[in-house]
C-alpha cells in the first residue's frame, strides 16, 4: 500500500481549533498569529490581513502552519513540515518584507525559500524574546502616558526615526508613507502607543503595543531621542510601559538584537527573561 504525503495547503473555518491548539503550545512566541487568528476565527484572508498555511488533514492536529502576509510567521516546531509549506510557499513570488519567528523555524524556511526569494537584505540571526508578567521593580516615569489621537502629528516623526534607525530603511518610503501614518494612528486610537513629551511638545521617549492578544502584550518601537540616551530615562519611562500593559494583558513581552547591549542592560533591570530566540530575515 503507498501512502500519500499530506501536502501544505490554506487553512479554512474547520481549521480553526487546529490552529489555536498550536500556537497554544508557545502563546507568548506565538502571539502574533495568536491575535490574528483571535480577530478572524473563521480565518478569512482578508480579516486576517494574509494566509495561513498549514500541514495536517482537514479539522486535524496540525504538523506546523505559517502566516503569509506582510510578513511570513512560522508557527510550530517540526521542521520538516515547515520546510514542506516553505517549498509550497516557493512556487510563487515574494509578497512579504520579512521572515520572523523562532530562530529554528525561520532557518528551516529561509533554507528553502532562500534559493527563490534570496538574497536577503540583512538577517538578525539572535534576537533574544523577553517576557515580565509583574510590573518593574523600577521607579516609573510619571510623565509617560498614553498619546491622543490630536498628537498624531508630533508622535510619527519620532515613529519614523524609530522605524527607520531599527531597520535601515524610512516606512514612507511607499505610498508617500499613507500606509504607516493609518497604522500609528490605529495605535493611537487604540490607546496603544505611549509617549513623553518635552516642554515644546517634542517626543522624548516612544513605544507601542503592536500585537494585543489573551496571553502578551507585545512592546515594540521602544526608542529614547537620540541627545536623551544615557541619562536613564529609557528605564523608567519602560516601567511605566509595562505597569499600562500589564493593564491590558497578563504578561509583556518584547524582542531585541542581540548586539542592542544597552537596551538588553535596559530589560534586565526591568525584571524581563528570555524565553526563546527569534531570527528575522528582511528584505
Amino acid at each position: 500500500m503507498t501512502l500519500i504525503q499530506v501536502q501544505p495547503r490554506v487553512l479554512m473555518a474547520a481549521d480553526e481549533l487546529a490552529v489555536r491548539s498550536l500556537v497554544r503550545r508557545a502563546p507568548v512566541l506565538n502571539c502574533v498569529v495568536g491575535a490574528r487568528v483571535q480577530r478572524a476565527p473563521d480565518l478569512n484572508p482578508q480579516r486576517l490581513g494574509g494566509y495561513l498555511w498549514g500541514l495536517g488533514d482537514s479539522g486535524e492536529q496540525l504538523r506546523a502552519a505559517a502566516f503569509a502576509g506582510g510578513n511570513l510567521i512560522p508557527v510550530g516546531e517540526d521542521l520538516g513540515a515547515l520546510e514542506l509549506i516553505a517549498g509550497q510557499l516557493a512556487r510563487n513570488r515574494r509578497g512579504c518584507s520579512s521572515i520572523v519567528g523562532a530562530a529554528e523555524s525561520v532557518e528551516a524556511m529561509w533554507s528553502v525559500l532562500s534559493r527563490r526569494w534570496g538574497p536577503a537584505r540583512a538577517v538578525r540571526a539572535n534576537q533574544p524574546l523577553l517576557y515580565a508578567d509583574s510590573p518593574a521593580d523600577v521607579e516609573p516615569d510619571s510623565r509617560v502616558r498614553p498619546v491622543h489621537p490630536g498628537e498624531l502629528p508630533r508622535f510619527l516623526p519620532a515613529a519614523v526615526s524609530m522605524f527607520t534607525e531599527e531597520l535601515g530603511m524610512s516606512p514612507t518610503g511607499q505610498d508617500a508613507g499613507r500606509g504607516y501614518r493609518a497604522r500609528v494612528a490605529e495605535l493611537i486610537d487604540a490607546g496603544r502607543a505611549f509617549a513623553r513629551f518635552d516642554a515644546r511638545g517634542e517626543v522624548e521617549f516612544k513605544a507601542e503595543i503592536g500585537v494585543l492578544g489573551s496571553e502578551t502584550a507585545q512592546i515594540q518601537g521602544v526608542w529614547v531621542r537620540p541627545d536623551l540616551r544615557g541619562r536613564g530615562i529609557g528605564t523608567a519611562a519602560m516601567a511605566t510601559v509595562l505597569t499600562l500593559a500589564l493593564q491590558r494583558a497578563p504578561s509583556v513581552s518584547l524582542y531585541v538584537n542581540d548586539y542592542n547591549i544597552a537596551g538588553r542592560r535596559l530589560y534586565d533591570r526591568l525584571g524581563m527573561r528570555q524565553i526563546s530566540t527569534l531570527r528575522t530575515v528582511l528584505f
